[in-house]
């Protein structure tokens, strides 16, 4: 393949990818840049600086259609996109992939076909057009357009028969062997190429989906965040399993800032209740405890906080075995205090009907607007009057054994004076 086409295809790939990150979320208002200072310098200015940017809307780190919201910039080292070119042609748009997809074969056809005709050129085939005397290298062969006909038959094996080469031309049995190796290749990679990129799960992710909300209310007795799933097709997803993460940025006590900061989301890791039987749509519920980062959120501080809940639903493709994973996220607004899920599931004659005009529908429940925390110690303070009273007769239980024990001890010594005096009595 000519180095002018693969410079062509360096660039066009560097600037595809470089065109794929700067994708702008439609959601997300435009960021304001502080030049001449660092990151974590512009976060510990004063609040009154920027009264705006406190107002904005949280910036998505993970779309509700699950796309990445992070654009890489300032990469210089473009030159790793080659070192891996068939993930780099994969990851490709359609357009620019059968872009190149046509410019392979129509460049390969191209170059083997000016070599053909130069061949013919320079063994004088083209001053004996016509001469039956005369054994040129490939039969029929009268110029550049002749020549990449014969170029396009060689390399397809497609075989009219119209021209053929003939014994005459060693330099063109070696071409023609090297032009049947390389046609080889150029299939093998191509066809692999827009094999893989067809049958990607990708598209199957599409079927999958999430809640639009998340909701926090009370179950069995404790607070839980919930969030629904659900598989639109009949074919399920094999192995399916779910992953929560916490997207927030924090500061350590040594004053690092660490931006974005991954925190796990327990949804039934230790009980197995990740993995999921994806028949029907199943709500997803994580425990607020001790080990939760909502632990100390209430209904109040909860519009307050700067977070993103991205959801992971994981599992593999039953037609094709490969892997699929499809991604949602939920920022504080879409996050609702005191709601339920509507049920979706209704039991017919002889099977059960999934009502997916109400997979995304909450109603209001009576919950706390306390967070767990606070609950917890509520509850554990109504359980000290308790303590106290039974505390207390246990003391009042101990102080009556104790003055019986002091009677019986007084009676038994009046008992033993008594006797004492007795004795004295017969004695005298």
């Amino acid at each position: 393949m000519p180095a002018f086409f693969l410079v062509c295809l360096f660039f066009m790939a560097a600037n595809v990818l470089e065109e794929d990150s700067m994708e702008q979320d439609i959601e997300s208002p435009v960021t304001i840049h502080q030049p001449k200072l660092p990151k974590q310098a512009r976060e510990d200015l004063p609040k009154n600086i920027n009264k705006e940017c406190a107002k904005r809307k949280i910036q998505r780190y993970v779309r509700k259609d699950g796309k990445c919201n992070v654009h890489h910039g300032n990469v210089r080292e473009t030159y790793r996109y080659l070192t891996d070119i068939f993930t780099t042609l994969v990851d490709l748009k359609w357009r620019f992939n059968l872009l190149i997809f046509v410019m392979v074969y129509t460049v390969t056809w191209l170059f083997f076909g000016m070599i053909w005709w130069l061949i013919a050129y320079m063994r004088g085939d083209m001053d004996h057009i016509g001469d039956s005397t005369w054994t040129p290298c490939v039969s029929n062969l009268n110029g550049f357009v002749s020549a990449f006909l014969f170029s396009i038959e060689t390399e397809t094996t497609i075989g009219y028969g119209y021209r053929v080469i003939t014994d005459k031309c060693p330099e063109g049995i070696i071409l023609l062997l090297v032009q049947s190796v390389l046609g080889s290749i150029v299939n093998a990679f191509m066809v692999g190429c827009m094999f893989v990129k067809i049958s990607q799960p990708k598209k199957r992710a599409e079927t999958l989906v999430f809640s639009t909300n998340a909701v926090i209310s009370m179950r069995d007795g404790k607070l839980c965040l919930m969030f629904r799933v659900g598989d639109l097709r009949n074919s399920h997803i094999v192995e399916a399993s779910i992953r929560a993460k916490l997207i927030k940025s924090k500061q350590t006590k040594e004053g690092e800032f660490i931006p974005l900061n991954q925190t796990d989301i327990n949804v039934g890791y230790y009980t197995g209740d990740d993995r999921l039987f994806l028949v029907s749509p199943l709500i997803i519920s994580h425990e607020i405890n001790q080990q939760s980062p909502f632990w100390e959120i209430s209904k109040a501080q909860l519009p307050k906080e700067e977070l993103e809940i991205v959801v992971i639903l994981e599992g593999m493709v039953e037609a094709t075995g490969m892997t699929c994973q499809a991604r949602s996220s939920y920022i504080t607004s879409e996050i609702l205090w005191g709601y339920r899920f509507t049920p979706v599931l209704t039991l017919e004659d002889g099977f059960y009907e999934v009502d997916y005009n109400s997979f995304h529908e909450t109603y209001e429940t009576n919950t706390p607007v306390y967070s767990a925390k606070e609950l917890a110690e509520m509850a554990s303070r109504a359980e000290l009057p308790l303590t106290w009273s039974v505390s207390s007769k246990l003391d009042q239980h101990a102080e009556l054994e104790t003055e019986e024990e002091e009677k019986n001890q007084e009676d038994q010594n009046e008992r033993n004076g008594d006797v004492a005096n007795l004795e004295n009595e017969s004695k005298v």
